[in-house]
């Protein structure tokens, strides 16, 4: 009898330790498909603020929280089930999905750039109005930010599932489905709990200067002031992020199954290792620069083509609103 139970307990104890390792590598693999997809990661963070630039305090953190349970429920419900199907019965569908999604963020940078070089960006904010805000349609600013959120998320999950892939992590159902729930959790929590802190960093601002301490006076002025100057940087940051990582996943995917055309992608990445080569203990880090720096020219390359055929050729869509204005 007691055999017995040592031999139950000692079974016990091995498929603790098997799930523990589960548990491990499941964490792993997540970690890794994270930092593959952490350029998305910025641009999403990036965006999202201006969803709720200029509306009453107090609805800012109910409406951000609306956007978080929409984009936990785009990876969820549609995004992962999706990807895990395509990955079992067309797996080569994989890379050209990953190759339009970027070459739509492509288009969103590029577009940026134009807008502001040509004038032709929104001249207001979504809740301003002669300088008051006006009441606005909270269902759909949530919409307008789910949808673009989908996008998105639509390229961290694939991105992530190549990652996964391509390094021999896994290749199970049930362990690639652990990984991206994982992923999607972590990353939309890790997003908008920091753009909720973002949003709301001016008011800790505004009420540190209330306090008694100097220092914290201080700290409240500095928050205040920097906070327009972090917003701006952001929305820098998400623009080049934008032309940095959708040129990076066309460069990839034109060298991958099925377009299988690698002279591009080889170009660039024996510049990368020529230039790590040639620099020593900043070789890494030059060479890293150089495929990004490359990536991005390609990213605004092809985002420029989309947006001369949207918006500057005659037959694109803003010259149609340029002519009925």
């Amino acid at each position: 009898m007691s055999g017995g139970l040592v031999a139950l307990l000692d079974d016990i104890s091995v498929l603790a330790r098997m799930a523990a390792a589960s548990v491990d590598d499941v964490s792993a693999a997540a970690g890794r498909a994270s930092a593959k997809a952490a350029g998305v990661v910025v641009d999403d963070t990036a965006v999202t603020p201006q969803y709720v630039e200029g509306l009453d305090p107090k609805r800012e953190l109910p409406i951000i929280k609306r956007i978080t349970v929409g984009s936990l429920r785009n990876k969820l419900v549609f995004i992962i089930p999706a990807i895990l199907l395509l990955n079992a019965f067309l797996p080569w569908a994989l890379s050209p999905l990953l190759m339009i999604g970027g070459t739509y963020l492509c288009f969103e940078g590029a577009e940026k750039i134009w807008e502001k070089v040509s004038g032709h960006g929104p001249k207001t904010s979504v809740a301003a109005d002669t300088g008051e805000r006006r009441k606005v349609d909270e269902d759909k600013i949530v919409s307008s930010a789910v949808t673009t959120d989908f996008i998105l998320s639509a390229e961290i999950m694939v991105i992530s599932l190549k990652a996964v892939l391509d390094e021999g992590l896994g290749s199970s159902f049930w362990f690639l489905l652990a990984v991206l729930v994982v992923v999607a959790v972590v990353i939309t929590l890790g997003v908008y709990g920091t753009v909720g802190l973002i949003v709301k960093m001016d008011d800790i601002g505004l009420h540190l200067t209330t306090s008694g301490s100097h220092a914290a006076q201080r700290l409240g002025r500095g928050l205040v002031k920097g906070m327009p100057k972090l917003l701006t940087t952001l929305s820098v940051v998400g623009v080049f992020a934008m032309l940095w990582v959708g040129g990076h996943i066309i460069l990839v995917g034109l060298a991958e199954d099925p377009i299988n055309w690698p002279p591009l992608y080889d170009a660039v990445h024996h510049l990368e290792v020529s230039v790590a080569d040639a620099t020593g203990a900043l070789g890494g880090a030059l060479g890293w620069l150089t495929n990004t720096v490359c990536s991005m020219i390609l990213g605004a390359v092809v985002g420029a083509v989309v947006v001369a055929v949207m918006h500057v050729l005659p037959f694109g869509h803003g010259s149609k609103d340029a002519a009925a204005h």
